[in-house]
């Protein structure tokens, strides 16, 4: 008897076979997070430049913008930060209008991409409270800084929407010049890799 169930798996480039309502940790790798995310396009591509701004490179400024409104936090909580838009490698950068439009169901499936993910890496399936609000304010600073420079938005809209920039990074314009996939892709691997190595030492002292 043939399973007319939908699929509900999708085959990654590494030959790993994700199931979206079921994710396994074993069948996570980075590279295939940073090669989907690096051709992701942040507001529906409706920015500025030559290329697409990927999700790749919004995660790494956001990374940027939590190591510079809080210094000395730990690889474990940066890699959170790097990771946290982590499941749209496979589900896609819905603008938040639409997030809500759609409810439950897609935070759901979020939810549980998230969880895998995170558990791949040594991290907590759920980050902590302290994580996520700093995440979110990083996010929204990230996205203060990109409706600006890159969508269209005058600073009174930014500020209306997305509330005045938590911090804003040294070298933040090199992040709000869009990248090539490549490039994207190749940051974000080097930043995760750099980060592993910080929290492996961490771990073995626990």
């Amino acid at each position: 008897m043939t399973d007319k169930r939908p699929r509900a798996w999708q085959r990654m480039l590494s030959g790993r076979r994700l199931d979206l309502l079921d994710p396994s940790p074993l069948d996570v790798e980075i590279e295939d997070i940073a090669h989907g995310l690096s051709r992701v396009a942040r507001w529906n591509g409706q920015t500025l430049g030559d290329h697409g701004y990927s999700v790749a490179q919004h995660s790494l400024l956001v990374e940027a913008v939590a190591r510079q409104a809080t210094p000395g936090l730990g690889p474990d909580m940066l890699l959170c930060v790097l990771l946290h838009d982590a499941p749209e490698y496979v589900i896609g950068d819905m603008i938040s209008p639409f997030k809500a439009v759609l409810g439950g169901d897609y935070k759901a499936v979020e939810a549980r991409l998230a969880a895998a993910i995170h558990i791949r890496f040594g991290l907590p399936p759920v980050p902590s409270k302290t994580t996520l609000a700093l995440t979110k304010a990083a996010d929204r600073a990230a996205a203060h800084l990109e409706a600006v420079k890159l969508a269209g938005f005058s600073i009174d809209e930014a500020l209306k929407f997305f509330g005045r920039p938590l911090a804003m990074p040294r070298d933040a314009d090199t992040y709000l010049i869009p990248w090539t996939p490549e490039e994207a892709k190749s940051r974000f691997v080097a930043r995760f890799d750099a980060l592993s190595r910080a929290l492996a030492p961490a771990a073995e002292r626990t």
